[in-house]
């Protein structure tokens, strides 16, 4: 009865195709090589979600529930795999379907990729960004863990990225992203060919070039070090560690803003909501649990940093987890009772404060700070608008701070506190622009963060408001 159900569900998805595209275009970098916009010109900030296993472990009841709840909450991106993580080649999905027959690329199953044409038809019409990895980087190379087996080869690869592009070529709500959580390159192993021409094949099947990145493994692997300058490479991404606490995501963003030619820079995986901290850690001791204010911590001292968006995790729902028995090492739950977690609101929260100004011409700079800048755990980041409008800090411990506002051209400036926690906005006032100011946090100490937001007085700015 439910594949009957969900023949008869994609048929009449399928038939709306010619009405469900964005009339935006697709996805673009931006002329300043620095953040992505529409075809159209429209600024896109990317407030992502991890949502890896989707094809591979929900209903597509379920994955419309989900795709409800986060585009309800302002997530305007699902990262999600096609060939999944979690023994996707060998453990079929809800519909009892595989994706490859005899694991083979050249020989995919109808049926499986169905479920992906209705996924990727419900998120256009919804207004939602997939970004589609052709597979997990296990079936590249099994050198660093995972299912396997590895089936990719330069040849089938090409053929492969051909395939999905042709299938997909009608829609503009894709970004493609190789890799999967493995290095293109490490020690005297290389697999930049095979993502070379899996990108090359995704064109080709396409028609025209659309916008690509690799999701790298975090660390030494992260895409710029090996793939900046290949020109498939739209823009990079980082996983700054979503099981580690307070990495130096700030450093990373930052390093990568400066490479030249100019490419976007995200980070696609920092801190997972309710995640065990280093669950794999052999340790008898009790592990912390990865709390909404460790999640809005890297998520905005990514964006701060020069992130031209971030994404946002958590434990149960990346890996769709279904099972009603408790994990205490990887703080698991079903997958449906972690959809309204304070973090996933709270991430949506920062996309409205960004977008509250203009954003593409946003400058990380932490010289704007004088004194309080911190380290690690309530190291603060701040960023400027290009043409002296407005500036933001966030600081992650509150406390007092000294900042200096030469870059604002005005001799007025309108101050505000924004709480990350609430999306409330507390108006300090109109001061008098004297170059450098000291401002202390409504509420002092951890757990205590805060957005300072200066404006240029003359620009009138409104603000957020709950």
């Amino acid at each position: 009865m439910k594949k009957i159900i969900f023949t008869l569900t994609l048929c009449l998805i399928l038939g709306m195709t010619a009405y469900a595209q964005d009339s935006r275009g697709s996805l673009q970098v931006t002329p300043n090589g620095r953040f992505l916009q529409y075809a159209d010109g429209t600024p896109f900030f990317w407030l992502g979600d991890t949502g890896w296993e989707l094809f591979h472990r929900l209903t597509l009841e379920e994955i419309e529930q989900y795709l409800d709840n986060r585009q309800a909450k302002g997530i305007n991106v699902i990262q999600v795999v096609i060939l999944a993580e979690l023994n996707g080649l060998r453990v079929p999905n809800r519909y009892g379907d595989i994706p490859l027959h005899n694991m083979n690329p050249d020989t995919p199953n109808e049926k499986y990729f169905a479920l992906v044409d209705s996924v990727v038809q419900l998120a256009s019409e919804k207004g939602l960004i997939l970004a589609l990895l052709p597979t997990w980087g296990d079936k590249v190379t099994l050198n660093y863990g995972g299912e396997g087996p590895v089936v990719f080869t330069p040849d089938n690869a090409y053929r492969f990225g051909k395939y999905l592009g042709n299938r997909y070529k009608k829609f503009s709500n894709i970004v493609w992203v190789l890799g999967g959580d493995r290095p293109p390159q490490h020690d005297c192993n290389d697999w930049k060919p095979v993502y070379a021409a899996m990108a090359k094949g995704l064109d080709d099947g396409t028609g025209r070039h659309i916008l690509k990145t690799f999701h790298p493994g975090g660390s030494v692997w992260e895409s710029s070090i090996h793939l900046h300058n290949e020109p498939w490479m739209d823009f990079n991404m980082i996983q700054s560690g979503h099981a580690e606490q307070d990495q130096p995501v700030w450093r990373n963003v930052q390093r990568d803003w400066h490479l030249q030619p100019a490419k976007p820079v995200i980070d696609s995986e920092p801190n997972y909501e309710d995640l065990t901290v280093n669950p794999w850690s052999r340790s008898e001791q009790p592990k912390p649990i990865f709390t909404e204010y460790d999640v809005r911590k890297q998520l905005y001292r990514s964006v701060f940093a020069g992130g031209f968006g971030v994404t946002y995790g958590q434990s149960s729902i990346w890996r769709m987890h279904n099972s009603d028995i408790y994990n205490e090492n990887r703080g698991l739950q079903k997958w449906s009772d972690m959809l309204d977690r304070p973090g996933a609101f709270q991430s949506g929260y920062l996309r409205k404060l960004i977008e509250s100004r203009p954003y593409v011409n946003r400058i990380p700079d932490d010289s704007i700070i004088l004194e309080g800048q911190g380290t690690k755990a309530d190291y603060i980041t701040a960023f400027r608008d290009e043409q002296g409008r407005y500036m933001m800090v966030y600081i992650p411990v509150g406390k007092a701070i000294k900042i200096s506002t030469s870059n604002i051209p005005s001799k007025k400036i309108n101050a505000w506190w924004f709480n990350p926690k609430n999306e409330k906005s507390h108006r300090i006032g109109r001061i008098v622009n004297k170059g450098e100011h000291t401002f202390i946090t409504p509420t002092l100490g951890i757990g205590n963060d805060w957005v300072l937001v200066l404006d240029n007085a003359d620009m009138k700015y409104s603000f957020p408001k709950k």
